[in-house]
C-alpha cells in the first residue's frame, strides 16, 4: 500500500514508472530485513536490518558526483567529508541502525577491495543511520556483514519494499510505525527527459506537526485515536533522525547537488520535520548524469593520458525546477514509508502503530482548517 493507492497525490509533476529512486537509469536497491513482523502485540527482539543504494554497477571504480545537507547532525553519515572534499561519491550508500554502523562501513570496505583487488588504495564508503532502539534490542548488534552482502547481492532496479523494511524496519515517524519510503518524478528538458529519485530512512518527527498537503494531519489522527509511542521520559519526541537519499541522472555538478540536498530538507519541512535537538537529519544527493567520464583517475599513466575531462553540466535556470522535483518526491516518500509500514511491538514494550489508512483518507478529505482539526 501507498499514498497514491489512497488517492493521495503530492504536487502536480509527473513520476517514474515505479514512483521509486530506482526509476533513474541505473540506480538499484537491495534489502535485508530482520524481523519487523506484527506479532499480534506480542514484543519481537530484533527488527532491524539494512538497505544498500548502488548508484551504478561500476561504482566501485566509477565515482560519482555528489552532494550533502545537515538539517541537523544528531546523526552519522560516514565518508561524508570527502564527499563534501572532491565532491565524489565512491562507493554504494548503505542504511542501518546506529549501533551496526560499524560493521556495515568495514563489510563495505571488504567488498570494494575484493571488487578491485590488492592495491594501495583506500576506501570511504558511505554508511547512515537511524535509531531504532525504541523497536529493536539496537545492543544485540544483530546486523552482521553477511547481512550487508546480501543486500549489496539482491540490489534490483524494481520498486524497493516500503515500511518495516531494510534499515527502516525498526523505525518510528512522526509518532506513527515508520521506516523505508521512496517516491520519483521526472521532467522533460530541451535536452531531454531527467529522472529524480528519492529514498528516506524515516525515523524522525511529532505526531502534533505532521502535516500532509497543507492538511494537518498529525492534530486530526492525535493520541486519542492512534496512541502515541510510550517512550521512556529521557526520550525527547521528534528524536531519532531521518536520512535522505536523492538520486538523478541529470548531470548536475557537485555545487548543484548541495543545493538539491538542501532542497530535500524543505521537504521534510513540509512534512513536519523540525530537524529537533536529538534527530540526525542528513541528506546527500548524487548523479549518474556524467557518467562514463570520471572525474579522476585511479593511476598515474591514466591521469597523465587524461589530463582533461569534459563534463557536463544542467543549466542554472532549471534549478528550481528541480528543486520542485526533489521537495514533491521526498515529502510523498516520507508518506509512503508510513502508509506502507505495520504496527509493531519492540522487545522493550513500546508498540508503534502504524497510521489508520481510513483515517488518513477522512482527515484529507476534510482538508485544511485553521483550528488544525
Amino acid at each position: 500500500m501507498r499514498a497514491r493507492d489512497l488517492g493521495i497525490t503530492i504536487g502536480k509533476n509527473p513520476t517514474g514508472p515505479q514512483n521509486s529512486i530506482t526509476d533513474v537509469p541505473g540506480v538499484t536497491v537491495g534489502m535485508v530485513t530482520l524481523g519487523g513482523v506484527e506479532t499480534a502485540g506480542e514484543p519481537s527482539a530484533v527488527n532491524t536490518g539494512v538497505t544498500v543504494i548502488v548508484p551504478h554497477d561500476g561504482i566501485w571504480d566509477e565515482p560519482v558526483f555528489a552532494g550533502t545537507h545537515r538539517l541537523n547532525g544528531s546523526g552519522e553519515m560516514t565518508g561524508l567529508e570527502w564527499v563534501r572534499e572532491s565532491g565524489e561519491l565512491t562507493s554504494p550508500i548503505a542504511l542501518t541502525n546506529t549501533h551496526s554502523l560499524g560493521v556495515v562501513r568495514d563489510a563495505l570496505v571488504k567488498e570494494q577491495v575484493a571488487k578491485r583487488g590488492p592495491g594501495s588504495y583506500w576506501c570511504l564508503p558511505v554508511v547512515a543511520e537511524t535509531y531504532d532502539g525504541q523497536l529493536n534490542e539496537i545492543n544485540g548488534h544483530h546486523v552482521t556483514e553477511e547481512h550487508l552482502f546480501k543486500a549489496l547481492r539482491s540490489a534490483t532496479s524494481e520498486l524497493p519494499a516500503e515500511g518495516n523494511t531494510g534499515g527502516g524496519t525498526g523505525m518510528i515517524c512522526h509518532e506513527f510505525k515508520g521506516g523505508s519510503g521512496t517516491s520519483s518524478r521526472t521532467i522533460e528538458t530541451s535536452a531531454g527527459t531527467f529522472t529524480l529519485g528519492v529514498f528516506v530512512q524515516a525515523n524522525h518527527g511529532r505526531r502534533e506537526r505532521l502535516s500532509v498537503n497543507g492538511v494537518p494531519v498529525g492534530a486530526i489522527i492525535g493520541a486519542d485515536a492512534v496512541p502515541l509511542p510510550e517512550t521512556p521520559r529521557h526520550y525527547e519526541p521528534g528524536s531519532g533522525s531521518i536520512v535522505v537519499v536523492v538520486a538523478t541522472d541529470a548531470p548536475f555538478l557537485p555545487h548543484q547537488l548541495d543545493r538539491l540536498a538542501q532542497r530535500a530538507a524543505l521537504g521534510v519541512g513540509k512534512m513536519g520535520g523540525a530537524g529537533e535537538q536529538y534527530s540526525g537529519d542528513l541528506m546527500i544527493a548524487f548523479s549518474t548524469g556524467n557518467r562514463g567520464i570520471p572525474p579522476y583517475a585511479w593511476d598515474e599513466n591514466a591521469a597523465t593520458e587524461r589530463a582533461k575531462i569534459d563534463v557536463s553540466m544542467m543549466a542554472p535556470q532549471l534549478m528550481t525546477a528541480f528543486f520542485d522535483l526533489v521537495i514533491e518526491a521526498t515529502e510523498e516518500a516520507i508518506l509512503n514509508c508510513m502508509v506502507a509500514a505495520n504496527t509493531l511491538t519492540g522487545p522493550f514494550g513500546v508498540t508503534a502503530h502504524a497510521i489508520d489508512h481510513d483515517m488518513l483518507k477522512r482527515a484529507m478529505s476534510a482538508g485544511p482548517r485553521a483550528d488544525g482539526h
